[in-house]
Parts: structure tokens; sequence; C-alpha cells
């Protein structure tokens, strides 16, 4: 029978293999910590329209509702800061959609990881979730200590900064668990001077209902006048908290051709957003994040923009 200590390197070295920056790993339990901030944030309303984050309560807090007999909360971050950007005098759309819906790369990831697991070890048990699941993934990574919340609320880590993706597998198989690392923001307060809509409130506490991000994507309601001129230029999601950030000099470009973006949309001038149609826009964002929005979405947003 192989041990924990066998087990939780040989899980570490195929999340390597499968190219995930890295691997953290937790016992599964009730977040404690987490509870009252979860449950201050949705008093606040800062979730705004995001009804979704109010369902299921007790299964954000505790996997152990979500796999039956889970007892490890693998954490894997997937680096995504590309190569090429933008350019500043056009439409910005946020660098994470730049390519391929993550969901789908990651997910056929973590079936692999899942599969290599069950080849090697046995029979266990398990389920992925990438962002799309009541499970609190900066919280779980943190605890696995791949990185510390940052004052922005997102996971930022020493020498990489924060441009990835959180996705966890919760497994029914004892590991060796990691332990959180120390916070390392300081005096820094970039992010908080740098958001254009005052969306970080207090350090470490983010208005969700005023980011950018949830203009651009989540709401489905016309954009609120006042937030004109204050838009900074994107159309889809917002990485001004993350531009800012001084761990962020030490992004490097992800090797995941599928996360490649369209060699179109890095040319965009304003003109072809404002004039985009139907078929430009099933091409250039063929499986891409930013379908999420529509064309009838981005549409309303360029309009607010002009």
């Amino acid at each position: 029978m192989s041990s924990p200590e066998k087990n939780t390197a040989f899980i570490k070295s195929e999340a390597k293999r499968l190219g995930f920056l890295s691997c953290g790993i937790s016992k599964a339990g009730f977040l404690e910590e987490e509870a009252p901030r979860l449950e201050a944030y949705l008093n606040r309303n800062f979730n705004g329209q995001m009804q979704y984050m109010e369902n299921h309560f007790d299964k954000r807090l505790d996997p152990t509702l979500l796999v039956d007999d889970a007892k490890s909360v693998i954490s894997l971050l997937l680096n995504y800061y590309p190569e090429e950007q933008q350019s500043n005098d056009t439409y910005k759309i946020s660098k994470y959609a730049y390519g391929q819906d993550y969901h789908l790369v990651i997910k056929e990831k973590l079936k692999e990881l899942l599969y290599s697991i069950q080849t090697e070890i046995g029979e266990v048990s398990g389920r992925a979730f990438v962002d799309s699941a009541p499970v609190l993934d900066k919280a779980w990574a943190a605890k696995s200590g791949l990185g510390w919340m940052g004052k922005s609320s997102n996971l930022i880590t020493q020498k990489v900064g924060s441009f990835y993706f959180i996705a966890e597998l919760i497994i029914d198989l004892d590991l060796e668990y990691d332990h959180a690392v120390t916070d390392h923001c300081g005096s820094c307060t970039a992010c908080i001077d740098a958001c254009p809509t005052e969306a970080i409130v207090t350090p470490y506490v983010v208005d969700g209902s005023k980011c950018i991000s949830y203009f651009t994507i989540e709401l489905k309601d016309a954009i609120p006048m006042e937030m004109k001129g204050k838009m900074d230029d994107w159309v889809f999601g917002c990485d001004v908290c993350q531009d800012v950030c001084p761990w962020n000099r030490f992004s490097k470009p992800h090797n995941e051709p599928l996360f490649n973006p369209n060699p179109e949309l890095l040319s965009f001038s304003q003109k072809d957003w404002e004039e985009i149609t139907a078929e430009t826009f099933s091409k250039v964002f063929k499986n891409s994040a930013v379908k999420r929005t529509k064309l009838q979405g981005l549409q309303r947003n360029i309009s607010f923009l002009k």
C-alpha cells in the first residue's frame, strides 16, 4: 500500500507534467475563518446581481458536502500571462480571456490528473472544480500555501504574481498537507489607489458590485451612469489591480498554446470593436470566455465607453 508521502509526491509530479504552475494540498474540512467573511460579504450585498453566490452557503465552506468522504483538497494554479498583449489605444479585454475558455482547458487537465491518480494509486473517488461550483478556490489555494490573499482579494505568489487560474480536485484520499504562507503585501496600496471604480473598499475587501469585471460580464441590466468615465476602456473584465501589483513584475508568459489569442484580437482598433459583426465575434472569440457576455453584452459595453 502506498504511503501518503509517496502519493503526494506522485500527484505533485503529475501536476507539473500536465503544465500546472504549482500544486498545494489541504485537509478537507470546514473553512472556519472564511465563514464570517463570506457572511459579511453577502450581508453587504457586495455580490450585486450575482445571486448564485448566496446559494449553497454550507457547501462553499465545507467540501465534504460536495464530495462523499472527502479527505483532501488539491489546489492547482495554471499560468495565463500572455506573451503579447493588446495595444494601449484600443478597447481592452482581460488577459485571461485572450485564448480558449479556461474552463474547458483546465477540466481536461484535471480529468487526466484524476485518471493518473486512479491508475497509479488505485480506487480514488473525487471531483474536479474550475470556478463553476460552490468552492472557495482562493481560500483553499491560500490554505495550501500557493500564495496569500492580497489587498485586491487576488491570490498572489512571490516570484510569480497573480496571473493564473485556480482549480481544485477534491478526493477521498489522505495525503501530506501543506501550510499557508505569510502575507507579503506590506504597506503597498497600489491596487487600492489604481482601481478606477474604487471597488476595493478597504484592504482585502472588494465590493464585487462596483468592479469593472462585474459591470462588463455579470451585470445583465444597463451599466449605471455614475460609472461613465470610470471604465478605463475595459469591455470584458479588468486587470487594473493586477497590472499595478509589484509582484506581477515577475510574471512570465504561459506555455499553453490554447491560451494564445486569435491574432485578429491583438490588431483590433477601436473602430474594429465598434463595428464588430456577429461573424467576426464568432470567429475571433470561438471557444473564448468572452462568449459569456454574448455579442449584445459586448456591444452594450462598447457603447457605454463611447
